[in-house]
């Protein structure tokens, strides 16, 4: 008797354990997640807020949607919006995000260029001022990767033109 009473609370631990570990994940991949952590980056270089918008979002999630079956790391070509995407094993959103912004060592604001033949452009796109609409969405492909996709409005990255 004494050890079917012990059983229940080892099966209540387990739930508590699985919903914390799902919570966990669920929040680094919450709209607000996508949204906090753009509007971090934007504020260091005194850059407006973006906040979130269905209808860029839609088009996040088709493209990404469309992804599920290849997971390539191609970019959907659409003008409309601004883009860009991350690919990886256990990538959630937040770090999708922290990924693009890890490119600000790589722009140099006077010359208006990336460094040293290094990437900055996701890092311009984050932080570039008239982008004040933003869409994310996040896939699991079919080989396991995450597929991690944000949509600006309107677009950034303009030659010529400096992102603040």
């Amino acid at each position: 008797m004494e050890t079917h009473k012990k059983f229940p609370h080892f099966i209540l631990l387990l739930f508590v354990v699985l919903v914390a570990s799902q919570y966990t994940c669920q929040a680094q991949n919450s709209q607000q997640d996508f949204v906090d952590a753009h509007n971090a980056a934007r504020a260091q270089v005194q850059v407006g807020q973006i906040t979130w918008d269905e209808n860029v979002a839609a088009f996040a999630q088709s493209y990404a949607n469309q992804r599920i079956g290849d997971c390539n790391l191609v970019h959907s070509g659409n003008n409309q919006y601004g883009e860009n995407i991350a690919l990886g094993t256990d990538l959630t959103g937040r770090a999708a995000v922290d990924l693009w912004v890890s490119e600000k060592p790589n722009y140099d604001y006077s010359s208006n260029s990336c460094v040293g033949g290094s990437e900055c452009r996701h890092y311009t796109q984050v932080v570039w001022r008239n982008s004040v609409r933003l869409g994310c969405a996040r896939v699991q492909c079919s080989n396991g990767s995450w597929f991690v996709t944000c949509n600006y409005d309107p677009p950034g990255n303009y030659a010529d033109q400096r992102p603040y």
